[in-house]
């Protein structure tokens, strides 16, 4: 699956960012100490919350489909960096009437969300630039 996300200067804020992605607009911003207004999450935020929206999703969508009675799930994510690793921790919360084996089994699903296998593994980024001009 591809999806373009197209990220423009936002028309209000010192650094505030518009990101596009397909029918959705949301907003990045820096905090005020960064100089920017703190108006949205900042990027690392937003790279966390993938991570947990995907764990969320994910999990979700393999319960509903094998009929377990899995009424939410409840992911936290925080990040620290140190020696150039950017470093996460994932806590997950499964709510509802689950056995023991059934949470097992959520929890390595977890671990294969699309995000988690993406982080996981490696990246290769090309870049190029376009005229301004256009």
């Amino acid at each position: 699956m591809s999806t373009t996300i197209k990220v423009r200067k936002a028309a209000a804020g010192k650094l505030k960012q518009q990101i596009e992605a397909g029918k959705n607009v949301y907003y990045a911003d820096a905090d005020e100490k960064s100089g920017g207004d703190d108006a949205g999450p900042d990027p690392h935020a937003l790279l966390d919350s993938a991570f947990g929206a995907c764990t969320a999703l994910t999990v979700t969508m393999v319960a509903r489909h094998k009929q377990m009675p899995l009424t939410d799930v409840r992911v936290e994510i925080t990040h620290q960096e140190a020696d150039g690793v950017y470093h996460l921790q994932r806590k997950i919360e499964l709510v509802g009437d689950l056995t023991a084996e059934q949470r097992t089994y959520l929890l390595g699903i977890a671990n294969k969300c699309p995000i988690h296998r993406a982080l996981s593994g490696r990246f290769e980024i090309a870049t190029t630039l376009q005229d301004a001009t256009k």
